[in-house]
């Protein structure tokens, strides 16, 4: 942690202490964040301040990789223009990015779910191709499910419906008993939720923070044909993946299981005024569980 606030005028401190160039655009706070806080910069671009990360493993991820993804990838991403150097003003890293437009799915809806199924089936063909040897290895994404047992039992402990329980219990040991990926690590975002997702006109429109980005087992990503999309469409979207054989949708399926427990657990968090607390994620999180229950 820091006990330095970050406001707008510390932002614009730090550019025009590292890049006077862009110190003169309008500066505008982006609510939300905790790992990183999010401002505005001009039209274009935006700053990703280290906030509560306790180390810059995660923004050097995304300085390092995404410039080497970004151009394959079917819908946009934030790309870093700018480095931000630890300093006196600020004693953390900092990144100048290109803004994805959009609103965050945690804030909209997607009502095209067909297209928004087809969007981030390809999107995703795109990204899960086999990482270089050097790219980076989780923790706590990427990994099989068996590593996530103790996390998924906090969450289940707190959160789980008990009308639901022992479902939700079936799904996941379904899923860590199923065969591990057999490929190669391929590229994976690793945190797809309602907040690290764009929407415009109803549909997926970009997708943000690859701080966890890593090479590991693609099902982690396909969790999201349940986390985010309308009820009904998991199986359009499987369909259009069509790289996902019966092992990857059953681990899938648990770890969809286990991001909505999560969501609701942030959203009980919020309700409780604790810190890092999303009480809207609450909401989001039963809906997605719901999803997984209902299969494909």
């Amino acid at each position: 942690m820091t006990d330095t606030e970050i406001t707008a005028d510390v932002v614009r401190d730090l550019l025009q202490d590292q890049h006077p160039d862009l110190a003169e655009l309008p500066i505008r706070e982006v609510p939300g964040g905790w790992g990183n806080q999010m401002w505005r910069l001009g039209d274009e671009l935006a700053v990703r301040v280290q906030r509560m990360d306790p180390t810059p493993e995660f923004q050097l991820r995304e300085r390092r990789w995404l410039p080497v993804l970004a151009p394959r990838l079917p819908l946009p991403v934030p790309t870093p223009v700018r480095f931000g150097e630890p300093s006196e003003r600020y004693p953390k890293h900092w990144t100048v990015m290109t803004w994805v437009p959009g609103e965050p799915l945690d804030h909209g809806s997607i009502s095209r779910g067909s297209h928004a199924a087809r969007a981030l089936a390809g999107f995703l063909r795109a990204l899960h191709v086999e990482a270089p040897a050097e790219a980076p290895i989780g923790p706590g994404f990427g990994t099989h499910l068996k590593t996530c047992t103790d996390s998924f039992d906090h969450f289940f402990d707190a959160v789980v419906p008990g009308a639901v329980a022992d479902e939700v219990r079936a799904v996941w040991d379904d899923a860590v008993a199923a065969p591990e990926w057999q490929g190669p690590p391929v590229w994976v975002h690793g945190d797809l939720h309602p907040a690290n997702v764009v929407v415009t006109d109803g549909t997926l429109a970009g997708i943000v923070d690859f701080g966890a980005l890593c090479a590991g087992d693609p099902a982690w990503d396909l969790a999201a044909g349940w986390v985010l999309l309308p009820a009904g469409t998991a199986a359009s979207f499987f369909d259009t993946y069509a790289h996902a054989d019966e092992a990857a949708i059953r681990r899938a399926r648990g770890l969809a299981a286990m991001k909505s427990l999560f969501l609701m657990l942030m959203g009980q968090n919020g309700d409780r005024g604790l810190p890092g607390g999303k009480p809207h994620w609450g909401p989001a999180g039963r809906a997605a569980l719901d999803r997984v229950l209902s299969g494909m």
